[in-house]
C-alpha cells in the first residue's frame, strides 16, 4: 500500500542546522521522500557533505553556509534558493547549542549564545522564510523542541529554557500564521545518539536516561525522519501547532523498575 500523501516529490526543504547529527538525518529523509534540500550551517565543508548526500539520492541542492545568528545570512539563502527553485515549501529548524553547567556558574554570556542560537535563530529563520510562504499561501514549518520542552534536566538550565519556548513559539505562529496556509509544528527528540553526545550517554546520566525510557534503548537519529517527512507532507495538512514527542516513552513514563 502506498501513501501519495506522504510524497514530496516537487516540494523543496531547507534545513537550517541540517548538515550533522538530527538535522543530516533529517535532510537525508525529506531527500528520500522526494524533495530537493538544501541543507545548511555554518561549516562549509559540513555543507558540501551534506549536498553530496543529497545529489547522491538524485534530488538537487545548493552549497551555501548559513548562520542563524545572522539575519542578512538567511535573507541571502533564501534569496538564493528562490533563484535557483522559485520556491520554497518546507523549512525545518535545526540549529541548536547546549552546555551543562550549574545555573549559578552561568555566564551571561553562555545564556544568550543559547538562547541566540535556539530560540532567536529559530525565530530568524521561521521570519524570513515563512514571508514567502505567506506571500504564496502555502508552506510547512517544523521546528525541533526538546524532552526539556516538558520536564527540567539537570544542568541545562539556559537549554530548557529555550527549548520551552520554541514549543510555545511552535503554537504561537500556528495560531498566527495558520490561516495564511503556513502550518508550525515541531519534533520533540527523546535521547538518540550522536557524535556530540557520546560522552554524556557513556556516563552515570546517560544510564538514568535509557533507564527512563521504556523501549530500552537510545533512538536512531534515522528514526526522526519518518516523523519530519509526515508534518512537511500533505498527509499532515490539518495539523497544525502539534509538538510531536518521538521519545521512546520518556515522557509517558512513571516507575519503570
Amino acid at each position: 500500500m502506498s501513501f501519495p500523501g506522504l510524497s514530496l516529490v516537487g516540494r523543496t526543504a531547507v534545513v537550517l542546522g541540517g548538515t550533522s547529527g538530527i538535522g543530516l538525518a533529517l535532510s537525508k529523509g525529506l531527500a528520500d521522500a522526494g524533495a530537493d534540500v538544501i541543507a545548511t550551517s555554518r561549516r562549509r565543508e559540513q555543507v558540501e557533505q551534506a549536498a553530496a548526500e543529497v545529489e547522491a539520492r538524485g534530488r538537487r541542492t545548493l552549497r551555501v553556509p548559513v548562520d542563524v545568528m545572522e539575519r542578512a545570512s538567511l535573507q541571502e539563502l533564501l534569496k538564493q534558493v528562490l533563484d535557483d527553485f522559485g520556491k520554497v515549501d518546507v523549512l525545518v529548524n535545526c540549529a541548536g547549542r547546549t552546555k551543562r553547567v550549574s545555573t549559578l556558574e552561568m555566564s551571561d554570556e553562555d545564556w544568550d549564545a543559547i538562547l541566540d542560537t535556539n530560540l532567536t535563530g529559530t525565530l530568524r529563520g521561521c521570519q524570513v522564510f515563512a514571508r514567502h510562504m505567506l506571500e504564496r499561501g502555502y508552506g510547512r514549518i517544523v521546528n525541533i523542541a526538546s524532552l526539556a520542552s516538558f520536564v527540567g534536566l539537570m544542568e541545562v538550565a539556559a537549554y530548557g529554557a529555550s527549548k520551552s519556548a520554541v514549543a510555545g513559539l511552535t503554537r504561537a505562529l500556528a495560531v498566527e500564521w495558520g490561516p495564511g496556509g503556513v502550518n508550525v509544528n515541531a519534533i520533540a527528540p527523546g535521547v538518540f545518539r550522536t557524535a556530540l553526545n557520546t560522552a554524556l550517554l557513556d556516563s552515570p546520566r546517560g544510564k538514568e536516561l535509557l533507564q527512563r525510557t521504556p523501549l530500552g534503548r537510545y533512538g536512531k537519529v534515522e528514526e526522526l525522519q519518518g516523523a519530519c517527512v509526515f508534518l512537511a507532507s500533505e498527509s499532515a495538512s490539518f495539523v497544525n501547532g502539534c509538538v510531536l514527542t518521538v521519545d521512546g516513552g520518556f515522557l509517558a513514563s512513571g516507575v519503570n523498575q
